[in-house]
């Protein structure tokens, strides 16, 4: 099937890929540029996933203050090379981050970073809550389970819906950005701000 330059120029323009990647995406889903954008994002994210392993050691650190002054964010972002770190579209990727940081207040990064603490707390509120529904222990326990999940979920920073596309998590923005600037990114970590909250 024949694909008309225009028709690649725009599905580039939409996903950031490669003239030739989305030459051939258009050629493999007969024209449809739904279609061609999902296999994109697949062999992209297949992409991605090869990168996760190289070193980062540059980056940028960024700040985010929300209109009226009361909210703000520090995020460090790092990617392979300074080269990419300087360009616009690794700095508004890092300023869309810092911004779905103000909105959506994860408490970190990865699962693994939010303080055992806070997992206790919230583990001991659910098991009292479905207990206080009379149910029996074998069921709290399955119940306080799905609880933690939803709560880690929610309060992770990559698990989290990103605020300007909810249909993908930060995850998958990220993974969308290695795709597209060809090199590792790892978010490593934030700082969120808020005028008159105490630590």
């Amino acid at each position: 099937m024949a694909i008309e330059a225009q028709e690649v120029k725009k599905l580039r323009e939409r996903t950031g890929a490669g003239m030739m990647d989305c030459k051939r995406a258009l050629q493999e889903c007969g024209g449809d540029h739904e279609r061609a954008a999902e296999y994109l994002r697949v062999k992209g994210l297949a992409a991605a996933k090869k990168k996760s392993g190289r070193a980062t050691g540059e980056g940028v650190i960024a700040s985010y203050l929300h209109p009226g002054d009361k909210l703000g964010v520090l995020v460090e972002v790092n990617c392979e090379t300074d080269f990419v770190a300087r360009t616009g579209e690794f700095r508004e990727f890092v300023k869309d981050v810092a911004m779905h940081i103000a909105a959506a207040d994860p408490l970190a990064v990865t699962a693994e970073e939010i303080p055992a603490e806070i997992l206790e707390h919230e583990r001991a509120i659910a098991a009292e809550q479905a207990r206080d529904q009379g149910k029996p222990d074998n069921i709290v326990e399955k119940i306080v389970d799905g609880r933690m999940k939803k709560f880690v979920a929610e309060n992770t920073l990559l698990e989290q819906p990103f605020v300007k596309d909810p249909d993908r998590t930060v995850r998958e923005y990220v993974e969308e950005a290695i795709a597209k600037l060809g090199e590792n990114i790892v978010l490593k970590r934030f700082a969120r701000f808020k005028l008159g909250e105490d630590e």
